[in-house]
C-alpha cells in the first residue's frame, strides 16, 4: 500500500500541543520517502510541532527538531532523511525555492520534505506524493488542522 493512501486526510481539532505532536507522528510512521508537505499558518500555531511528531515517528529526536528560520534549511536523519524548510524569511516565489535549493532536495526519494511557509514558493510547481496542511489558532485557542492530498501544487 502506498503512503499516498495511508497519511490521514481530513480536519482535526487540536486543544493542546500534545495532541498536534501527536497527528504529526501519525503522519510520519506511514512515510516512505518522496513525500512532500507544505505547512501553512500564522506563527505560533504549531508547525513546528507538527513537523517534531514526524521526526519522532522517523527516529529522529524532536528536541533535535527547531525552525530552521534562520538556517532555511535543517536535515535530520533517521529511518528516512527529513529535510524540514522554513521560507517565513524569503520573499514569495522562485526565489524562494532557489534560496533553499530545492530543486537539489527534490531529488533525494529516500528524503521527507517539510515545507513551512510554502505559500511563499507561489506557482512552483511539484509533483509526487504533496500534502497540503493548514494549521490554524494560535495562542491558548485550539488548532484547526486539515491534511489534504494537493491536487495542484501550483500557487
Amino acid at each position: 500500500m502506498s503512503a499516498q493512501s495511508q497519511i490521514p486526510t481530513g480536519e482535526w481539532i487540536s486543544q493542546e500541543a500534545t495532541k498536534t505532536f501527536r497527528l504529526g507522528k501519525q503522519v510520519g510512521v506511514r512515510l516512505s520517502g518522496g513525500e512532500i508537505f507544505l505547512l501553512s499558518g500564522p506563527l505560533g500555531a504549531g508547525k513546528t510541532v507538527f513537523v517534531k511528531g514526524i521526526a519522532a515517528a522517523l527516529g529522529i529526536d524532536p528536541a533535535e527538531v527547531t525552525s530552521p528560520t534562520f538556517t532555511l534549511v535543517n536535515p535530520h536523519t533517521g529511518r528516512l532523511t527529513l529535510y524540514h524548510v522554513d521560507l517565513y524569511r524569503l520573499d514569495a516565489g522562485a526565489t524562494a525555492a532557489n534560496a533553499v535549493d530545492l530543486e537539489e532536495l527534490l531529488t533525494d526519494e529516500e528524503a521527507v520534505l517539510v515545507i513551512e511557509w510554502a505559500e511563499r514558493l507561489g506557482r512552483y510547481p511539484l509533483s509526487g506524493s504533496v500534502w497540503r496542511i493548514k494549521i490554524s489558532g494560535d495562542g491558548d485557542d485550539p488548532r484547526s488542522i486539515s491534511i489534504h492530498l494537493a491536487a495542484d501544487t501550483r500557487g
